[in-house]
């Protein structure tokens, strides 16, 4: 029984020499893409968690301290329910046009992709201004976040979401100059998603703080 003897160079290394993989044939390595895609989606889910906690904890203090307005102003005294509720349309149509630039975004449609998410941050900034509205209208009744525990958990509240909101409409006007300069790559779709999730969190958030504060507070 005889065994078979690899005698030159070029035998051994027909055995020892790597295949070139696809990115050296020319072919995009996609599975570092996608695991790095999930990684990222992964570490938002994570972030997304942890504002969940964070809105829970002030849901939980204003319903602790909501009705303990120490000879202040009570709510039905100081919220102005249209202002409020347009604002809440603002930021409701606002999911519904960051859908229509995800679809857009889909179809591989740049131009019409950037125009809905200008319409969204438009909402965005309209929500803004109303909330800023409000604000003023409250501090020039002398309804600050001292004056009761009622106020105080109000207004870190509402304030911790007008905060994320505005961050969303700035992250948005960064995502948008950085989709004229290098398009839609993938990092760029990565990020659009992302966003996506965020702001239909806050719009998730805004339905409890309209139904769980303002309503809640006018009509009790």
């Amino acid at each position: 029984m005889s065994t078979q003897v690899i005698e030159t160079e070029d035998d051994l290394d027909f055995y020892v020499t790597p295949k070139p993989d696809s990115a050296s044939d020319g072919h995009p390595d996609t599975h570092q893409d996608y695991e790095h895609e999930n990684g990222t989606m992964l570490g938002f889910w994570i972030y997304l968690m942890s504002d969940c906690l964070i809105f829970g904890i002030l849901f939980a203090v204003y319903a602790v301290v909501g009705q303990n307005y120490a000879l202040g102003p009570t709510p039905a005294e100081l919220f102005e329910i249209d202002k409020i509720l347009l604002a809440t349309f603002f930021l409701l149509f606002s999911s519904i046009t960051y859908g229509f630039a995800v679809i857009n975004m889909n179809q591989n449609k740049k131009a019409t992709m950037m125009l809905w998410l200008l319409v969204t941050g438009a909402f965005g900034v309209g929500f803004l201004v109303l909330e800023a509205m409000e604000f003023a209208h409250l501090l020039h009744l002398g309804a600050g976040p001292d004056v009761s525990a009622f106020l105080s958990s109000f207004w870190f509240l509402v304030g911790t979401h007008g905060l994320h909101v505005a961050g969303g409409v700035i992250w948005l006007l960064v995502l948008l100059v950085q989709v004229l300069i290098f398009g839609l790559t993938p990092a760029n779709r990565r990020r659009v998603l992302c966003l996506s999730l965020f702001w239909h969190f806050l719009d998730l958030i805004w339905i409890g703080v309209f139904s769980f504060v303002y309503l809640t507070g006018v009509i009790i």
